[in-house]
């Protein structure tokens, strides 16, 4: 994790302020009228699972490890572009479809420990699951990294395993529906294959060298 962490921290920091800002805002400010996403099958077999909640905030410090583990100078800034490029596809989605999760049916009375979530998140911004698509973005990177780190078969199945729990509790703590999350599945998937082909076929020139490597 040394070789660039000072920008690393700063990027990942900087990059979910950003973020944030953005998707606050058009959370608040939705330029047209909010579609309500259907419930499926999938959202009526999965009950209210109070429990999933850190699972969900796991996300991250989940996804800020991906970015932590780089060592190639040449990886970590086209990873950052694939961050702004996977972020400006979602909140352009939300900026011209808006879309919302219908009413859950929860008393959130009865769950403090919901309130921030509930007061900042609200029920916005529903597809596809941003959530998800920087899990499923995380993941296949991760999966990259603990090849080349010769990591045992246990971290490589926790790894999937982590990132389908995430997924999981989206909608087990009721901010998405099953759409929601296939939407995002397919977006953090594509913009991740996208992003690893790039680097594969790319002049190897490109390549820079860790301070460490010196």
């Amino acid at each position: 994790m040394l070789p660039w962490w000072p920008a690393k921290m700063l990027g990942t920091v900087v990059g979910m302020m950003v973020f944030f800002v953005l998707y606050f805002w058009l959370l608040r400010h939705p330029l047209y009228p909010v579609t309500v996403m259907p419930l499926t099958a999938v959202d009526r077999l999965i009950g209210f699972q109070p429990w999933a909640l850190p699972l969900y905030l796991s996300l991250w410090f989940y996804v800020s490890l991906a970015p932590a583990l780089l060592v190639n100078r040449r990886e970590l800034i086209s990873f950052g572009l694939a961050w702004v490029g996977l972020s400006a596809i979602g909140l352009g989605l939300f900026l011209l479809w808006p879309t919302a999760v219908p009413p859950s049916g929860v008393n959130w009375s009865q769950h403090p420990s919901f309130d921030f979530l509930q007061a900042a998140d609200a029920a916005g911004n529903a597809c596809p699951s941003l959530h998800v698509a920087f899990a499923v973005f995380s993941a296949v990177w991760f999966a990259r990294l603990l090849q080349r780190m010769g990591a045992g078969r246990g971290l490589r199945v926790g790894n999937w395993l982590w990132c389908v729990g995430i997924l999981y509790s989206t909608i087990a703590i009721r901010q998405h529906v099953f759409l929601d999350v296939l939407a995002g599945a397919v977006l953090g998937a594509t913009v991740a294959a996208i992003h690893q082909r790039w680097l594969r076929f790319c002049p190897p020139a490109a390549t820079a060298s860790s301070p460490s490597a010196a």
